[in-house]
């Protein structure tokens, strides 16, 4: 009985230790989502700003053709896929490699997936990785990401090996459900850019064609820098949701171990007293025994 309630014991005490692991992950997921959150206003200004700049350049434009580096009829279509780097999400890396996989369209993909976990999931599913990347970790390193995603987007478009980019990516959100965004990259779009209303053109040292595509690339970098930032609060809400079904666990399985405790704490008391209970009458009569005279 002793050893039975001794393992209870070391039981109890490994799903405390265990209880303060999840509410620890459960404080830096929350922790990481805002920071990501309060990344966002300063990326989508300076998406705002490039955009801007679009809208200027295209005053220099003929206009009579567009500066694009895809054509969107045909063509291997690029497909970014944003999971998670680290586990403990739930479902989040199956939900985006599925939406991935169930895209509209029967043109030849090449995918790019971000994230170690979802690569493992993309191989089960078959999909096609062309290029993978760690996801990041921290907030600080989305922008070097961005960056290594997009220089090996123009590094195909510039060769001719794709001709569509895609990304797909969650977003964040309250409800339990995995939110994902579809956004189209490539061909860029220069019609959502409104052109200026002022006579004069700004004054540039390049030439129109070759500054719309640099602003173009600029530009898609900080759509990938945005994507990647609400991914990442995505990511770490999904983790906040999984701490708390792991703590709702635990604490049923400690209340359960603490009803074993005190059931087999009173069972040895129990059985403690029985046996007191038990040798009484013979201690009595033992002292009751009259002694041998001499």
């Amino acid at each position: 009985m002793s050893n039975r309630l001794s393992d209870v014991e070391a039981r109890i005490a490994s799903v405390h230790e265990l209880e303060s692991v999840v509410s620890a992950m459960r404080g830096i997921a929350a922790a990481r989502s805002q920071e990501a959150r309060s990344r966002l206003d300063g990326i989508r200004a300076c998406a705002d700003l490039i955009g801007a700049a679009i809208g200027d350049a295209l005053m220099l434009d003929d206009h009579d053709t567009q500066p694009s580096r895809a054509d969107a009829d045909g063509g291997t279509h690029v497909v970014i896929v944003v999971c998670a780097e680290q586990g403990f999400v739930g479902m989040f890396n199956e939900h985006m490699i599925e939406a991935a996989a169930n895209l509209p369209g029967t043109d030849a993909r090449g995918y790019f997936v971000i994230g170690g976990r979802g690569a493992v999931v993309a191989d089960a599913h078959g999909l096609k990785i062309d290029w993978s990347a760690p996801m990041v970790a921290h907030a600080d390193e989305v922008a070097t990401l961005a960056s290594r995603i997009t220089e090996a987007l123009y590094e195909r478009l510039e060769t001719g090996r794709a001709t569509r980019v895609t990304v797909l990516h969650a977003v964040p959100q309250l409800s339990a459900t995995i939110e994902i965004l579809q956004k189209s990259l490539l061909p860029f779009d220069f019609t959502r850019f409104a052109v200026p209303a002022r006579h004069l053109a700004p004054l540039v040292t390049l030439a129109p064609q070759r500054l719309l595509a640099e602003l173009a690339e600029e530009y898609v970098y900080a759509q990938l820098c945005e994507a990647l930032m609400l991914s990442f609060a995505a990511e770490n809400e999904a983790r906040m949701r999984a701490m708390v079904a792991a703590r709702t666990n635990v604490l049923d399985t400690l209340d359960q171990l603490t009803g074993d405790f005190r059931r087999l704490r009173q069972e040895e008391i129990t059985a403690e007293i029985v046996e007191l209970s038990a040798g009484s009458p013979a201690v009595e009569a033992a002292r009751c025994k009259p002694r041998p005279s001499r």
